[in-house]
């Protein structure tokens, strides 16, 4: 399934290996995520910009 969208795999996913792979897509209104090992033709979560942007802060934060 093709959408256009160019799609990012996190970096904490595990490295070549498709078994635990997330992925994110920026779009104009904020940004998609979806499981890749679905290939393609699994669900997606769309997230608004003001959201994704709290989930990066808090993240980050945790982490620390």
């Amino acid at each position: 399934m093709r959408d256009g969208l160019k799609w990012f795999k996190s970096s904490y996913s595990d490295g070549d290996s498709q078994l635990n792979c997330v992925e994110v897509a920026p779009v104009s209104e904020g940004m998609r995520v979806r499981d890749s090992k679905l290939g393609g033709a699994g669900p997606r979560l769309s997230i608004p910009g003001h959201a994704w942007e709290a989930f990066i802060t808090y993240a980050s934060e945790a982490s620390d």
